[in-house]
């Protein structure tokens, strides 16, 4: 039976789990995401506990679908955050979390990651949060095998769904990361899309809406409202705005989204799967 199939749709559904990350980020993207969540088309977003605004985050919070996006990079040159455990491994020259996947890979102690990771979502439970599911910062650093493991024993042991990358990728990352999770029990979406390039990939939104194949697809973004320090501290900040004008109320994704020919889920009906077959 398919996972599709498990949640109770029939097996050609097209199901959707819209995510935000970096709820944390900035104020200007804890706006966004609640906005995004409360009146528009998120269905789920993760929370970047090491971040700058992540105590904001928390202090707005009001019950949403939110998951852990598990930190372990820095990348920005101005804007910097670090380990909320003691971590010498996870730490650059300048006291922060490194800014490359390759450097945490180079020089990461996995014991260190293991106790900051479960730090976070501890933090976020403190916090009052119900987190919904694990996913990682940059969308890379869990895919080298022995990061992976550690990724998906804390899943495991909390009983939370995780992003994963699609099928398609296993070639590229070199292992079967898909088997590998589903025979310990974790859930996860059949394939990952960055907002941004399923807007671009075809004429309208409609048309990228019904192009989407069967199954559960997650719709990554990052959105936030236009501000000064948003502009002065993320180099990408006119995409995490596009992202926040996609996810508004009255969106044509909005408008895409309501036509009924996809079903939007967020991950807490994911983790009440996995929690019901683990029992």
């Amino acid at each position: 039976m398919t996972l599709v199939e498990r949640l109770g749709f029939a097996a050609r559904a097209r199901i959707l789990v819209v995510c935000c990350d970096e709820l944390g980020f900035s104020h200007a993207s804890n706006v966004a995401v609640y906005d995004a969540l409360r009146a528009g088309t998120a269905s789920s977003a993760s929370l970047m506990v090491p971040a700058p605004w992540a105590r904001g985050a928390a202090a707005a919070y009001r019950g949403e679908d939110v998951g852990a996006h598990l930190t372990l990079n820095a990348e920005l040159d101005l804007y910097r955050w670090a380990p909320i455990t003691q971590a010498p491994s996870l730490l650059d020259g300048e006291g922060g979390f490194p800014r490359t996947v390759e450097d945490v890979w180079e020089h990461a102690d996995l014991d260190e990651v293991r106790r900051e990771w479960r730090a976070q979502v501890e933090r976020a439970i403190y916090w009052g949060f119900d987190v919904s599911h694990l996913d990682a910062h940059l969308c890379g650093v869990e895919l080298k095998p022995e990061f992976f493991d550690v990724y998906v024993e804390l899943a495991e042991d909390l009983r939370l769904p995780v992003r994963l990358p699609g099928l398609e990728e296993e070639p590229r990352v070199g292992f079967p990361f898909r088997e590998l999770a589903a025979e310990r029990g974790i859930v996860a979406p059949d394939r990952v899309v960055t907002l941004a390039a399923l807007v671009a990939d075809a004429p309208t939104v409609r048309d990228a809406v019904a192009s989407l194949p069967a199954g559960i697809t997650e719709i990554r973004a990052q959105p936030a409202i236009d501000t000064p320090e948003l502009r002065a501290a993320a180099p990408d900040w006119p995409a995490r705005v596009a992202d926040q004008q996609w996810l508004g109320a009255g969106s044509p994704l909005a408008d895409a989204l309501a036509s009924g020919e996809v079903h939007v889920v967020g991950y807490r009906e994911l983790r009440r799967l996995m929690r019901a077959s683990s029992r």
